[in-house]
């Protein structure tokens, strides 16, 4: 486990309610797509890596799937066993997935690659426990990130917040790799999957400013983990700039109109391979 990997634990350490209650609407926009990028219907085997709240999960087994569904995080766990009663649901997480070799007919992860160190080595994970022929669909967030996606940060750094040390910068440059389609395409070709194809996804999420504020003022993700790590002049800072920058994007009925750009990718595993 990598340093990035060791703080993503800890930043959503029981988060589970206050992600749910907030990001995890906009993250259900692409499910639809997702599901079908990977073939997933009647009978077909899914492994859903971080499930979350499980919104993924449910919706597949509403296809008739037997799904199997994991999580690093345990109250995303308990959330999930919820929402997806018919699933088999339990703590687990990349790079080291508890399942055999060629295990699932069809794995989806959405927005999870953008959460682990080396992304590289956790999609040769995923292509081990899906069966020769199987797919694979992913999404996540495309950089430079939509206007939408950049509201929460641009409200941190107008209010002058400063990096705590204990919050990762990034990945390292031998694990990083381009937020674009050919991008992640060459990053599941190097992986050893077959047939790589990458789009982009564009839509404008609806919230109001409360709900969507909620979020980092639970400490949810890295701009909640920067919010809370501020001092109580700062987060007012952050606050005012918040409101002043998210009447941009507030329409006549008061709710946010926020884009949002994400990456959906889909491939399979060779026969044979």
């Amino acid at each position: 486990m990598t340093t990035f990997d060791r703080s993503e634990r800890l930043m959503w350490a029981g988060q589970g309610a206050a992600y749910a209650g907030s990001f995890a609407k906009l993250c259900a926009y692409p499910v639809p797509q997702l599901l079908d990028a990977a073939g997933v219907g009647p009978g077909v085997r899914m492994l859903d890596v971080g499930t979350g709240p499980g919104t993924v999960a449910a919706a597949a087994g509403a296809r008739g799937a037997t799904v199997t569904a994991v999580d690093a995080e345990p109250t995303m766990v308990e959330l999930a066993g919820q929402a997806a009663p018919t699933a088999h649901v339990s703590v687990a997480a990349l790079p080291e997935l508890p399942f055999a070799d060629g295990e699932f007919d069809a794995v989806v992860a959405n927005f999870v690659l953008n959460h682990v160190g080396r992304p590289k080595v956790a999609l040769a994970e995923l292509r081990r426990v899906v069966r020769p022929g199987g797919r694979i669909a992913l999404t996540i967030w495309a950089m430079p990130p939509a206007a939408g996606q950049a509201l929460i940060g641009r409200a941190i750094q107008a209010g002058g917040a400063v990096r705590p040390p204990h919050l990762p910068a990034g990945l390292d440059p031998d694990d990083e790799f381009p937020r674009d389609e050919s991008g992640l395409t060459e990053l599941l070709d190097a992986a050893g999957f077959r047939e790589a194809e990458c789009e982009t996804l564009r839509w404008d999420h609806r919230a109001s400013a409360d709900e969507w504020w909620s979020g980092p003022a639970s400490g949810v993700a890295f701009g909640g983990r920067m919010l809370l790590s501020q001092t109580p002049r700062i987060r007012a800072e952050i606050k005012r700039h918040f409101d002043l920058l998210s009447s941009e994007f507030a329409g006549e009925d008061g709710l946010l109109s926020l884009p949002h750009a994400a990456l959906l990718a889909r491939a399979r595993r060779g026969p044979g391979s």
